[in-house]
């Protein structure tokens, strides 16, 4: 487990002693003295993040983008290496990069906006909706067990791994059966669909793999920075019935996501109760890089502290992560383009992992230290 910096915790008993004890203070408002308690905490948080990231970058010559945001607020921004290795074209904040199943919950928010419009219901069939789907075999699957993965599906048209609700299995081709189902209720292609709502929400760089015509575009990588294979076809591939867009084939930066999920997790995209359902653990997956974890609709949840929303992603030569901190609106977003799969998985996202583990750890300390420092003083000291 990754342990803070002590310069870290040292630097919060100080500001604790300072500002949260019942020390002689020149009288405060409440709201100013919790505005001097963020402004203070977001600078020293920037000062430590940057360093510990940095290390991170340097340790595995990480040819990546990250990007966190304490709301709009950036408290670390770093690209480095190439989104082009042949041009030598190097990342930088207009880079797109294709983010794998970090697409699945842009597919799950088409869903539920469908319902929120009266034209489905999760609890729904999907025979109901789809002809493929009204088989013996087939016809009890729900769109809510499409959603998190218990419907036992693995690929369409071969039998059930389990009884659909009884366990958990990802499939991308559960989730490439919704985007037919958000097709088939909106009567426009799921690309459309999709376009839609990144117009809706502001992020003006974000694409599909069908449609993409930017000049931006990182493509994706097979080996390491020194010997990079590039895959070919990107991002057209994404589109192909082994991947498909509804699962994997969204293209992105870090400056939209940053500004979905700020959409996303602060009421702007959802009705309460629609993203309650959204968030809501309903299923647990054992990640085989990330480990045990909750399960909502398109959506992985932390188990235990820090409350976290994140997924990850991978197409060959993209490995990706986003999460969003609601208690402290802080998102980490983490984009590359190059993958060393003989080294496996656990290698590939090692960065990621890493930065997982020290945003959460920091994240722990900020929210308890913040409860201390923010808690109602003696009225002499309002």
């Amino acid at each position: 487990m990754l342990k803070i910096p002590y310069q870290f915790i040292l630097f919060f008993f100080i500001l604790f002693s300072i500002i949260g004890c019942q020390v002689e203070l020149p009288p405060l408002k409440t709201t100013n003295r919790n505005n001097i308690i963020d402004s203070t905490i977001v600078v020293f948080e920037k000062k430590m993040v940057g360093q510990q990231i940095d290390s991170i970058f340097k340790k595995y010559n990480f040819n990546a983008s990250v990007g966190i945001f304490r709301d709009s607020i950036p408290i670390y921004r770093k690209n480095n290496g190439y989104s082009d290795f042949v041009n030598k074209t190097t990342i930088d904040s207009n880079t797109v990069f294709a983010i794998g199943s970090i697409s699945k919950q842009f597919t799950a928010i088409l869903i539920l906006l469908q319902m929120e419009q009266g034209k489905l219901s999760v609890n729904d069939k999907v025979s109901h909706y789809l002809p493929e789907f009204q088989t013996k075999e087939y016809e009890n699957i729900l769109i809510s067990q499409l959603l998190n993965h218990t419907s036992g599906l693995n690929n369409v048209g071969g039998k059930l791994m389990f009884k659909s609700g009884s366990d958990f299995f990802y499939s991308n081709d559960g989730f490439n059966t919704l985007g037919k189902v958000v097709e088939k209720v909106t009567g426009k292609t799921f690309d459309k669909n999709v376009q839609e709502l990144f117009k809706q929400v502001g992020m003006k760089n974000s694409s599909t793999g069908n449609i993409f015509e930017g000049k931006d575009f990182a493509g994706a990588y097979l080996g390491d920075i020194f010997h990079p294979e590039r895959i070919l076809n990107m991002p057209k591939r994404l589109g192909e019935k082994n991947i498909g867009i509804p699962a994997g084939g969204i293209l992105s930066t870090i400056k939209d996501l940053q500004i979905w999920n700020n959409a996303l997790y602060n009421g702007k995209i959802l009705k309460a109760e629609t993203f309650k359902q959204f968030i809501s653990k309903s299923a647990e997956r054992h990640h085989p890089v990330f480990g045990k974890m909750g399960y909502g609709y398109g959506i992985m949840l932390n188990i235990g502290k820090p409350i976290a929303y994140f997924h990850s992603g991978y197409i060959k030569g993209a490995p990706s992560l986003n999460i969003y901190y609601p208690e402290s609106h802080t998102s980490v977003i983490i984009l590359s383009n190059i993958a060393d799969e003989a080294k496996g998985k656990n290698a590939i996202f090692r960065p990621h992992i890493e930065i997982k583990e020290l945003t959460g750890a920091i994240e722990n300390v900020i929210i308890d230290m913040e409860k201390e420092m923010k808690k109602p003083q003696p009225d002499n000291y309002k």
